[in-house]
């Protein structure tokens, strides 16, 4: 309907351009028509045909407008539009003082020429920034953004809010995080990890369906324990396609921070500017050194490549080559450190039994 009445103004508009457009030709020309009336139905025939070609080609500009608005994020569409509107304010506060200027009639054109092409260049510029500074304007001026809504219902806090990853919840190791009380401020699981969780939990596949039941029963255990600490939100972008991308959009709108251990993720929240909390690094920066001459006592567990060593591990899984430890399996050893060798596969500690057995 919406199209028929598009093209049907442009036909109607082109007709009465052309009826009455007649009348601006110059006077010796319309002394020699005969039949004034007839050409003006000529004319505005041919102007109707006209406006029905151009309405063809506005209403399929109109369509892939409507489709590339209907398809554009709400907050991309809302501050896209604010950038608008301040452009063409700024346009016309800085060119109302040429409209006072005298200028001769001959050149008169000027003043609205310039002011058409000052209103595009600044709502040009507007959008620009919008586009670069969108989020920041919709903090600042809209009340009901995510960041707002959720600090106006109570469920997220002015201090950094950690957003957890499905694979942070699956590691378990937040469990205990918690625990030791190191880990600050809320920690927010939006609804699509959640749904995550579930679905790996309900895989057909039994590794990947052990991992999901270990996540929730982990995520339930902490919520338990810690009720005031973990949220559960309904946000969610149905623009967004991946968990992935849904996690650093959420990051960037609430501007809080991203708990997680996968490499990939870490690496794209950080170029998007999200700040990033990794698990996996926080283990490394903890993991204790140990320097030749430590003493450390450590369980023989199995044999080493040679015979005469033996193999132990120290809580954190660093493999310790004990030499001549071979024939202390089972048994707890006093060991000295003897170095250290970093890995692709990790760390490696080198190792001697002291004297005396301890166990």
């Amino acid at each position: 309907m919406l199209d028929a009445i598009i093209i049907l103004s442009f036909i109607i508009a082109g007709a009465g351009l052309g009826f009455y457009g007649v009348d601006l030709l110059p006077s010796q020309v319309l002394t020699q028509v005969s039949n004034l009336e007839a050409l003006s139905i000529v004319v505005a025939a041919f102007g109707a045909i006209i406006g029905f070609a151009i309405g063809l080609s506005a209403q399929t500009a109109y369509r892939r407008l409507q489709r590339q608005v209907s398809e554009m994020p709400v907050d991309v569409l809302l501050s896209r539009s604010i950038g608008l509107v301040l452009g063409l304010l700024v346009a016309n506060l800085m060119l109302a003082p040429l409209f006072l200027l005298p200028i001769p009639s001959e050149v008169a054109f000027i003043k609205p020429l310039v002011a058409v092409l000052g209103s595009i260049i600044f709502a040009f510029s507007g959008v620009s920034l919008a586009d670069t500074h969108g989020r920041s304007l919709l903090r600042l001026i809209n009340p009901n953004s995510v960041e707002s809504m959720m600090l106006a219902e109570g469920t997220l806090k002015p201090s950094s809010t950690k957003i957890l990853d499905t694979s942070c919840i699956i590691d378990g190791r937040i469990e205990d995080l918690l625990a030791t009380g190191f880990l600050e401020g809320q920690l927010l699981v939006p609804q699509f990890v959640l749904q995550e969780l579930q679905q790996v939990a309900d895989a057909s596949n039994d590794q990947k369906r052990v991992r999901g039941r270990r996540g929730l029963d982990v995520l339930n255990r902490v919520q338990e324990a810690f009720p005031d600490r973990i949220v559960i939100h309904p946000a969610d972008y149905e623009d967004v396609a991946t968990v992935d991308a849904k996690l650093v959009r959420l990051g960037q709108d609430i501007n809080g921070t991203l708990l997680t251990n996968d490499y990939n993720l870490n690496k794209v929240a950080s170029l998007q500017r999200v700040s990033v909390l990794n698990i996996n690094d926080l283990a490394q920066a903890i993991r204790p050194t140990y320097l030749p001459g430590d003493s450390l006592a450590l369980k023989i567990l199995k044999q080493g490549k040679e015979p005469a060593q033996g193999v132990g591990y120290l809580n954190d899984g660093t493999m310790v080559v004990v030499e001549e430890g071979g024939e202390y399996i089972g048994d707890e050893l006093a060991v000295v450190v003897t170095g250290a060798l970093q890995t692709s596969a990790g760390r490696m500690i080198f190792a001697r039994p002291e004297t005396s057995v301890v166990a």
